[in-house]
């Protein structure tokens, strides 16, 4: 039975899939197929405790600078996983959504995640952000450029004006930020948006992120007063 959840939005840098492999004896190409299973996992998970927003950092703008053969592997699994998982997720109520910049990307890539969010455009589960060439400051610098196109004055520019014109417009902040694999840094992820998360760095690696995995956090984060600089 689906709870509703004071916690509306969730964001999780998915860390530790290369380190899981490599522990495990196996190529970096099965860390991130195992990513894609905890990641399938933690939308359910999230449906049922009645968390409407996750948003994941599958790739980074930064992510470029590793092998040619990992990032095509990653852009290929991307593509891949869409188009087994979409009818299921589709069904399950799963709303898909892509932030980050897709100027870089192929046109067929670019094509599947179109048909992902078209698909799922009118769904009323889980709003499922999936940050793919996504970097912060690149998002920021964007918004900025943005604003001034449109001719604001310097008087009209507001947090609020500059919220708006992020890829996040129109979704909550999110209540806390989840980090795997024991990584205590940000990764010039959400740097706007998590002003006043609540962030929470596990050890286990993102292959090994699981339903018990997320209750323990959303259990840390209701220990926790926010103050919200107060």
């Amino acid at each position: 039975m689906k709870t509703e959840s004071k916690i509306k939005h969730i964001a999780i840098i998915m860390d530790g899939n290369r380190r899981w492999a490599k522990e495990h004896n196996l190529p970096s190409a099965a860390g991130h197929k195992k990513g894609v299973s905890s990641l399938r996992d933690t939308v359910r998970a999230c449906d049922e405790l009645g968390i409407k927003y996750l948003t994941v950092y599958a790739f980074s703008t930064e992510n470029w600078k590793r092998s040619e053969e990992e990032v095509n592997f990653l852009m290929n699994l991307v593509a891949l996983t869409l188009k087994n998982e979409l009818d299921d997720m589709h069904k399950e109520g799963v709303k898909i959504t892509f932030i980050g910049d897709r100027a870089k990307l192929s046109e067929q890539l670019i094509n599947v995640m179109n048909n992902a969010q078209e698909k799922t455009a009118n769904n009323s589960g889980v709003n499922l952000q999936i940050a793919f060439n996504y970097g912060s400051r690149n998002e920021i610098t964007r918004a900025v450029k943005s604003i001034i196109e449109k001719g604001y004055t310097p008087e009209e520019i507001t947090e609020d004006v500059i919220s708006k014109h992020l890829y996040t417009s129109d979704i909550p902040d999110p209540d806390i930020l989840i980090r795997t694999g024991g990584e205590k840094r940000i990764s010039n992820y959400l740097l706007w948006q998590i002003a006043y998360s609540e962030i929470i760095v596990t050890d286990e690696y993102w292959p090994e992120f699981d339903r018990c995995s997320l209750i323990k956090c959303i259990e840390e984060f209701e220990r926790r007063q926010r103050r919200y600089g107060k």
